[in-house]
């Protein structure tokens, strides 16, 4: 197989494929094959009919499944011999093929090379959960006032669904406590993400960006439809949007092309989890001050 890569930009190469001889030919004898198992030929039974006649009435046929099945494997071929770290499919072009011969060319976008480093023994400060007896208090006070009830007691515990007021306060404990944790969880995370990030220049992929800033912005039109927000209004606004949110989609696209980096750095598992995987990685790896929590 004959392969040239060409750099079109900084992550964009265009590869040109070309392959001859026993691949091409052998792909059109097993896919006649397949066909004249089924072909319908007048004057012949499906399987019997001379491979002369299946040839003639199908070359159309035997052609674009031959194309179909020999594009890809040529080009996963190609993109393995040459190391290239592609991003998604790629865009076929220039293609030709005829009994002994096919050649195309497939433009693709590669992933950035990014020198991650630093990125173990990453120091976080974490501070100790802890809930006090005022903000329970707050939290009974706030139930009070929703429900309009005159006295916090056994009676008001029982009506919120819990035997007594020391029961209700355990379980506002608990929530308050579960609460605090996932907020320590999400900033201990953008600790380490801003650490590992810093410093690191490179070119976002437009590609990903793009398709990016389409998941967010379908997921805006939805919240506000969910709102109540006229389709219409919407429609009128999604160019604003899409500004508004371009910011965003290329933050989530630099973070996961870092931990994608670490991944491969590391040979961690580049499943859809991946950026699961890296965080509880990095999670693994740094080095950890714990603090008691101020109190309130």
């Amino acid at each position: 197989m004959k392969i040239e890569v060409k750099k079109t930009d900084n992550n964009k190469r265009e590869i040109s494929i070309e392959e001859s001889g026993d691949i091409v030919k052998n792909k059109f004898d097993d896919v006649f094959t397949r066909i004249s198992k089924d072909a319908k030929v007048p004057g012949f039974r499906p399987g019997n009919a001379p491979r002369d006649l299946i040839e003639k009435n199908f070359s159309q046929a035997a052609h674009e499944t031959a194309l179909k099945e020999l594009i890809p494997e040529l080009y996963n071929q190609a993109i393995e011999k040459e190391g290239l770290d592609v991003i998604e499919l790629p865009e076929i072009c220039e293609v030709k093929l005829d009994r002994t011969t096919v050649s195309f060319k497939a433009k693709v976008e590669l992933f950035p090379e990014i020198a991650v480093k630093d990125y173990k023994g990453v120091k976080i400060n974490y501070q100790k959960i802890a809930v006090t007896e005022e903000e329970i208090k707050r939290g009974l006070d706030s139930l009070k006032e929703a429900h309009k009830a005159k006295d916090l007691d056994d009676s008001f515990a029982r009506s919120m669904g819990y035997p007594g007021l020391l029961q209700l306060k355990g379980a506002l404990s608990r929530q308050l406590e579960l609460q605090k944790d996932n907020a320590q969880r999400q900033k201990t995370e953008r600790q380490i993400l801003d650490q590992v990030m810093k410093g690191l220049d490179f070119k976002l992929p437009k590609t990903m960006v793009d398709r990016q800033l389409e998941d967010l912005l379908r997921q805006a039109k939805i919240d506000l439809a969910l709102k109540g927000v006229p389709k219409e209004k919407i429609d009128a606004k999604e160019s604003e949007f899409g500004k508004e949110l371009l910011p965003e989609a290329e933050k989530q696209v630099r973070m996961y092309l870092v931990m994608a980096a670490i991944a491969k750095k590391e040979f961690i598992a580049t499943d859809d989890h991946l950026p699961q995987h890296v965080m509880e990685f990095l999670l693994k790896e740094a080095e950890w001050n714990i603090e008691n929590e101020a109190k309130s």
